[in-house]
């Protein structure tokens, strides 16, 4: 099993939903960068559980121990490593799943894969819950990022058919600021509230919806990436195609270029305060794989939550016969409202690793 992703920066993410704890190694964290813990626990707050109505009511700290790598707040250049400790299982939510496997869920694809050998509760290795380390990675990739001029920042761009506004053309790190200390990520907030309502209205059918989350990376140079599968949308869409609920990733314009001319989609060159850079940026930033110093900017779609308290079809496994299944527990009726700060990780985990390399 495979579950890392990086070059220069190796991140390699361990554990399962109802295990002991789950943590993540880097390796190729630059030395003698500092760490300011403060931040970096504001910003897995965003991401934890049981904060909000709209979100799952398991309840974990998610406060991580550093086991390596790491001195006195200051990254040593050895392997990073820190680790989460769950705290909150309650495994008889999950009792029978293993014969009844749940619709658009991992359990029958794992035990096909690993011959029912696999630790499924809460979903295993497949949970969301595997993106709190992540963020801590990447927690920590923003403050080394952000010293070095390039800011990264998202927020719910849809939610069941209601649209947010898209980021403007040059979103500022005050924009990006003020959306992530907002407990609700949007742009406009009244948006934002008829968004909640939808949810809310899905939650009390028992029922879920889906989203999408708009990203932004700023301050990023020209020259980073390269033609083909090492370009900059190859290393981004493959990395967050790796945060369990994603369905689609598209950069700039995305799939509206598919009813646009050329002469409507190109994004002329002019020159502006002596750099080079476009009129407009269909191109999400990215032109041969290659950053053109623009703001990288991508939309990713993710699915309705799977774990739905209506009844669902499946089968039974040891009787290979139909029946139907109705899922209890906690669980987020919009996925999407906690994917916002793991898509900002796994973000600048990717612009470190290529600004490392270049």
């Amino acid at each position: 099993m495979s579950s890392e992703f990086g070059k220069k920066l190796r991140v390699s993410v361990f554990g399962e939903s109802h295990g002991p704890g789950i943590g993540v190694v880097v390796n190729g964290f630059p030395a003698g960068e500092s760490v300011d813990p403060s931040e970096l626990n504001r910003f897995l707050a965003r991401r934890a559980p049981g904060n909000s109505s709209l979100t799952t009511a398991r309840k974990e700290a998610d406060l991580p121990e550093f086991l390596s790598g790491i001195r006195e707040n200051v990254l040593t250049g050895s392997p990073f490593a820190a680790i989460i400790r769950n705290t909150n299982q309650r495994f008889g939510d999950y009792k029978g799943f293993e014969d009844t496997p749940r619709p658009s869920h991992a359990d029958y694809t794992a035990a096909v894969k690993w011959n029912g050998a696999a630790d499924m509760r809460g979903g295993g290795h497949f949970s969301g819950r595997l993106t709190a380390p992540i963020c801590i990675a990447g927690g920590i990739a923003l403050q080394i990022l952000a010293r070095r001029g390039i800011f990264v920042g998202a927020h719910l761009s849809n939610v069941g058919g209601i649209a947010d506004d898209p980021f403007p053309p040059h979103p500022t790190p005050e924009l990006l600021r003020s959306i992530a200390e907002k407990e609700f990520p949007v742009i406009d907030s009244a948006k934002g509230s008829t968004m909640q309502e939808v949810i809310r209205n899905a939650a009390a059918d028992g029922d879920s919806v889906g989203a999408a989350i708009e990203c932004a990376a700023i301050g990023t140079p020209a020259g980073l990436g390269d033609p083909m599968f090492d370009g900059v949308e190859s290393l981004l869409s493959a990395a967050l195609f790796g945060v369990p609920g994603v369905k689609g990733v598209s950069f700039g314009s995305g799939f509206d270029c598919v009813n646009m001319r050329g002469s409507e989609h190109n994004d002329p060159f002019v020159i502006e305060n002596g750099t080079v850079q476009t009129a407009s940026n269909h191109s999400g930033g990215i032109q041969g794989g290659i950053t053109n110093g623009m703001p990288i900017v991508f939309q990713i779609a993710m699915k309705p939550t799977a774990s739905i308290a209506k009844k669902q079809q499946t089968v039974s496994l040891s009787g290979m016969s139909e029946t139907e299944i109705a899922i209890h527990g906690r669980h987020d009726p919009c996925i999407a409202i906690r994917a916002v700060p793991v898509v900002e990780a796994v973000t600048a985990l990717c612009i470190l690793d290529l600004t490392l390399g270049k």
